[in-house]
């Protein structure tokens, strides 16, 4: 038995049964843990410095395994050499190489490449089957032979056709150059030693190649730039695939270009956009995830190299992306790609291709697959998942939590030994093959190169990691057929009058308007006149709908909002591919709008958020608020240039967190101040987040940070922010620079547009600045001198009452501390106390006649005995007591300044606990209310007498009147 560390070889031995369990063991652990990322987790158990036991003998020479490598140093012994180098190939090198040779012609330049490559890969293959090579260095290795052979290659034919027939060019004048993309794993940076190359040529427009600029052999001889670069790919491909005694470079394959292979061989930005908008398909999709530009896309894509990096700013960027990502969440590339994957596996059964590692059951393109069905899906909104190589795509869903990190490591094992496995198969003849062998020496050479003293115990270890890869599949992909509902007959109307019989046994209170319901959606235009696949997913979804709300307690009312939310979503296919997709998420919705109209009301409104039902952990985890913050910050970093773009990111994360707030709250698992607590933390960091990007958009900005903060008040103010509740806000600055006001006054015009223009994700929040000095007649920014003045001199006695419940909330902390000190300082004032007593009740008074309730109910906020009632006594005993009492100033909320009062002596504590738990029940009773959709907060008095008994004999003993 040999030991092997896997330092030494890492991404090509397998894993023992028993690490496999260990390995399991570990990921299950770290998912029960908050797991790293993947990248962590690959590294403790691809490359770490363990040992084991793989049962074979490693290879002491290649010779032994490769017929090709035997081949070649046969025709030339000179490259012997390269069997035994320590270092690989890189660029610089094999640029070097190219240069070194003659390429005085057209034949030797074919020639140079060949040579060049017969070096390179008989390095590469010695490397890799000598352990002195990872996986990694494989495919970066292979994929730069194929970006500098290419890049040379035009360097080369390019001049010399425009000697011939001189330079393209725009009808302008500007000179034109062609762009190769590299489709697939070129462009993925994940080539393998023996593949084809998928290459795709553009250039940016129609015009002619100017004859002035051609040799003097040649002047006048013009050629469209259609002509000239179709001519011009024709040479290249010829000088990477044209057979010689060299043999090739690589085979280029052109046929995923615009249509295929009986389009034309170059195309134009133009063509090339009206084929994507109007002709391209879904596998198209999929085909250009990985593309990349690897000439004439200037320095940003030639930068990129195989790093996988995103280069979408191009002109060619900006054509492809909409293409391949939708700005929404698109659920309906599972079932394209599923469909996609039903013909593969078609065609693997067959041709009989059960053995092919790549297109076979478990094999590298269901990997492949299942990474690149969430970055059609999701790519649009998280700009990261644009990501091209596979291993880092896995890598980030198991980040995201999109995948558990478990499985994404059993994916990436996997994908990391078919690879290996790959190369080795292809190492034997350079052959273009997938396929296990089926001769016994071919068989034991294989499960030697891999590590393996037997094919057997290759063999097994193979189907495992296929089995894995199926598995995930299936479950990504839902491959399983369903079986038609049981109640499909109920909508479908094959029941007749039986259809309100059956109704009633399932529980609905009224069958009758609920059979009607059924029947007039499915009569409605709105739902004849849907594709063909959204009515298909639209019958699917409504059986289930009726099921899941039978189970309910509400049963009519959890349909009703049900049916109304998927006729609401039902013209975007993606929402209703997402709860077809997903039964569990179906499930949440049903338990959430059961819950709560105001719920349904919001999904109605924003259901972009329904993608928050597809992961139980996100929905219920705690937020981290300054991780939110960074990540908001990131997606905007990567949005610059769009700034409708931003604002609708904004609203989307907005809702979204407000959506995972809801359904804890409906759980149970909040109280309603913690829930206030949170939505007011939320508020803060979106007006941080605008802020900031409001800033950048100031023309002139004359400092790099804004000496300028946002002050909130009201519900903001004292951290008690519901779901729909405006912002009660002012803008003060610090800043003694003759362009501060200016600037800031268009800052703040900036900020209030961002929060509140309605964009096709809605709006971020409604404002209210009266409360800034001088109120609706003041300026919109104040400095913070101009502020302080205000407070001293002329402000109401109510607005101090407005200021007890007033915080820095966004913006430059320095401006915020000094806003705290003025807050201080005008609540500490000496006052003459009956004048208090008199303005406060004054006030109350008027809020009291500007909210008549002519009910029989008791309003739990307006009401004498109510919330107003409570905070009214709290804002009196801050202005009375405050300049004896500092500890009265902070601004901790309505519950805990009683608690404080009685810790003074102010107020009895019997009382104050008392009314303490009134105003927490007063909170609680209002929220459920409007949870359910009322429209005033009133409830029995009974209900509530006690506090109402409460609150009044705590309004008597501070103010000496009922």
């Amino acid at each position: 038995m040999n030991t092997i560390s896997l330092s030494e070889s890492a991404c090509r031995q397998p894993l023992t049964w028993g690490q496999r369990r260990r390995r399991a063991s570990f990921s299950n652990n770290l998912h029960a843990a908050d797991a790293p990322p993947l990248q962590f987790y690959l590294q403790n158990t691809l490359h770490s410095d363990m040992s084991y036991e793989t049962g074979g003998e490693p290879l002491t020479d290649p010779l032994d395994f490769s017929r090709f490598a035997q081949r070649l140093l046969t025709a030339n012994p000179g490259l012997e050499q390269e069997l035994g180098s320590d270092s690989p190939w890189t660029r610089e090198a094999m640029l070097g190489y190219l240069e070194s040779q003659p390429t005085d012609s057209e034949p030797l330049l074919h020639a140079a490449l060949r040579k060049l490559r017969q070096r390179v890969v008989l390095r590469l293959l010695a490397r890799d089957l000598l352990g002195k090579a990872d996986l990694g260095e494989v495919c970066h290795t292979t994929t730069a032979l194929a970006e500098v052979a290419i890049r040379f290659a035009l360097a080369w034919l390019a001049p010399r056709m425009q000697a011939q027939f001189g330079v393209p060019a725009t009808a302008n004048g500007e000179s034109q150059q062609l762009i190769v993309v590299g489709m697939g794993k070129l462009g993925g940076g994940e080539l393998n030693v023996s593949s084809d190359i998928d290459l795709i040529f553009v250039y940016p427009e129609e015009g002619d190649t100017l004859a002035a600029s051609a040799g003097p052999d040649h002047a006048g001889h013009s050629l469209s730039n259609h002509e000239f670069f179709t001519r011009l790919g024709r040479r290249l491909i010829a000088a990477l695939s044209e057979p010689t005694p060299e043999g090739q470079v690589f085979r280029v394959d052109m046929r995923l270009r615009p249509w295929g292979d009986s389009g034309p061989l170059a195309v134009s930005f133009d063509a090339l956009e009206q084929y994507l908008v109007s002709q391209g398909r879904e596998w198209e999709r999929y085909a250009w995830i990985k593309a990349r530009a690897l000439t004439g896309g200037g320095p940003d894509s030639q930068a990129a190299d195989a790093r996988g990096d995103r280069n979408w700013s191009s002109p060619l960027g900006a054509i492809v992306r909409p293409f391949v990502y939708r700005k929404y969440l698109d659920f309906g590339a599972f079932a394209a790609m599923r469909e996609l994957h039903a013909q593969i596996r078609a065609e693997v059964v067959r041709r009989e291709l059960a053995d092919h590692i790549k297109l076979g059951p478990g094999g590298i393109r269901e990997i492949e697959f299942i990474a690149q069905a969430f970055q059609l899906i999701r790519g649009g909104r998280d700009a990261d998942l644009q990501a091209r190589p596979t291993l880092k795509v896995l890598a980030l869903l198991a980040e995201r939590r999109l995948l558990p990190p478990e499985a994404a490591a059993e994916l990436a094992a996997a994908y990391v030994f078919l690879r290996n496995l790959e190369h080795r198969l292809q190492y034997l003849d350079d052959a273009q093959t997938h396929t296990l062998p089926h001769d016994e020496s071919d068989r034991a050479r294989v499960a030697g190169a891999m590590g393996f003293a037997s094919w057997d115990a290759f063999a097994a270890a193979l189907d495992a990691h296929r089995e894995h890869v199926s598995l995930q599949f299936g479950q990504v992909f839902s491959t399983q057929e369903t079986p038609r509902h049981a109640l499909a007959s109920l909508w479908e109307g094959e029941l007749g009058d039986e259809a309100e019989q059956r109704l009633q046994a399932l529980g609905f209170r009224s069958p009758e308007d609920i059979a009607g319901r059924l029947r007039a959606i499915r009569a409605s235009a709105r739902y004849a006149d849907l594709p063909a696949t959204s009515r298909s997913r639209f019958d699917q979804l409504v059986p289930r709908l009726i099921e899941l709300s039978a189970a309910r307690a509400n049963p009519d009312q959890t349909l009703e909002r049900c049916l109304t939310l998927i006729e609401t979503i039902s013209r975007r296919a993606a929402y209703l591919a997402l709860l077809n997709e997903h039964a569990h998420a179906l499930e949440k919705l049903a338990e959430l709008v059961s819950a709560s109209s105001w719920a349904s009301e919001y999904l109605n409104r924003h259901p972009i958020v329904l993608d928050e039902l597809l992961d139980a952990r996100v929905l219920a985890a705690e937020p981290d608020w300054n991780e939110f913050c960074s990540t908001l910050r990131r997606q905007m970093i990567d949005i610059a240039d769009d700034p409708g773009r931003q604002m609708d990111l904004l609203r989307e994360a907005h809702h979204a967190q407000s959506f995972r707030l809801l359904a804890q709250d409906l759980a149970g698992q909040l109280t309603v101040e913690r829930l206030a607590d949170h939505l007011s933390d939320l508020a803060d960091c979106m007006l941080q987040v605008t802020l900031e990007l409001c800033w950048k958009q100031v023309r002139s900005p004359h400092r790099e940070f804004p000496g300028f903060a946002v002050i909130g008040y009201g519900k903001l103010g004292g951290k008690e922010l519901g779901y729909a509740s405006d912002l009660d806000i002012i803008f003060l600055f610090d800043d003694p620079h003759e362009a501060a006001p200016e600037n800031y006054a268009r800052l703040a015009q900036r900020v209030i547009h961002w929060l509140t223009v309605r964009t096709g994700s809605g709006v971020l929040f409604e404002t209210d600045l009266r409360l800034r000095p001088d109120g609706s007649a003041g300026l919109m920014v104040s400095s913070v001198e101009a502020f302080r003045s205000y407070q001293r001199e002329s402000a109401w006695v109510w607005e101090h009452q407005a200021l007890t419940r007033a915080r820095y909330c966004a913006g430059d902390a320095t401006v915020g501390a000094l806003f705290e000190e003025t807050r201080r300082e005008i609540l500490r004032a000496p006052r003459d106390d009956a004048r208090l007593r008199e303005e406060v009740l004054s006030m109350r008074q008027k809020m009291l006649e500007g909210h008549p309730n002519k009910s029989e109910l008791f309003d739990l906020k307006h009401d004498r005995g109510g919330m107003v009632d409570i905070e009214f006594v709290v804002q009196y005993l801050v202005l009375a007591h405050s300049n004896r009492h500092a500890e009265l100033t902070a601004n901790d909320g309505n519950i805990a300044l009683l608690k404080v009062a009685a810790d003074l002596g102010l107020v009895p504590r019997a009382l104050s606990e008392a009314v303490r738990d009134a105003y927490r029940d007063y909170r609680r009773r209002q929220h459920v209310l409007r949870l359910n959709g009322a429209r005033f907060a009133r409830v029995p008095h009974a209900d509530v007498a006690a506090s109402i008994e409460a609150t009044l004999a705590l309004w008597r003993g501070v103010f000496g009147e009922a």
